[in-house]
């Protein structure tokens, strides 16, 4: 039980990340057609389709997908295995749930990326293999500004953007084990370091 309850977290938001995928997959349209306002116009559930990281960005080449999927298993199976590390070590709690939230997270997404393409066939039309090449399924919008930029602005002038990304549970779940890690860290780690401190002053004083 000492292992399996941070993982029974993880499982949780896997749980809960696919399960909300597939209810806006099946039961709304892409796009701006389908957007249900939740709260007045800054809270929207908008269904899209991220075909690379996060906030949309890709690597470019025929296979750059397949690495970024391939490397998210990768990451997926280290954090998994850094958890238990963690636990071994007797780290505070709080960072151990953290890391479950980030593990559950990158599971969520990795799943996406690795099954969607064959399953709800959203690969895109120029992916080599449906393999590994799934889009990830976004949907919750928070819609603080959008429009289009002053021409003045250097570049960017004159494009329509938007303020902020649309994200997932999986994103969310990341997004917050990382944020309360920052902001806890000298909670999380304080105990190590007393513990590094204690040996350090026995040490000196055996010399």
């Amino acid at each position: 039980m000492k292992y399996y309850k941070y993982y029974l977290l993880s499982l949780g938001v896997i749980l809960l990340d696919q399960t909300v995928k597939m209810l806006v997959h099946f039961n709304m349209e892409l796009g701006s057609i389908g957007q249900i306002p939740i709260f007045g116009d800054w809270f929207k559930l908008h269904y899209t389709l991220n075909p690379g990281m996060a906030f949309g960005l890709q690597i470019g080449s025929e296979y750059g997908k397949l690495v970024l999927s391939l490397f998210r298993l990768a990451a997926m199976v280290g954090i998994a295995l850094y958890l238990r590390i963690l636990v071994k070590k007797g780290v505070h709690e709080g960072l151990l749930w953290c890391t479950a939230l980030i593990l559950g997270g990158a599971i969520g997404n990795v799943i996406d990326s690795t099954f969607y393409g064959v399953f709800l066939h959203n690969a895109p039309a120029d992916s080599p293999t449906p393999w590994f090449h799934g889009q990830v399924i976004d949907m919750f919008y928070l819609d603080v500004w959008e429009g289009i930029l002053p021409e003045w602005i250097p570049v960017i002038g004159g494009e329509f953007y938007s303020l902020w990304p649309i994200f997932n549970v999986a994103d969310a779940s990341i997004f917050v084990g990382v944020a309360v890690i920052l902001i806890m860290q000298r909670r999380f780690f304080a105990e190590k370091e007393s513990e590094e401190e204690k040996v350090n002053q026995n040490s000196v004083a055996d010399i």
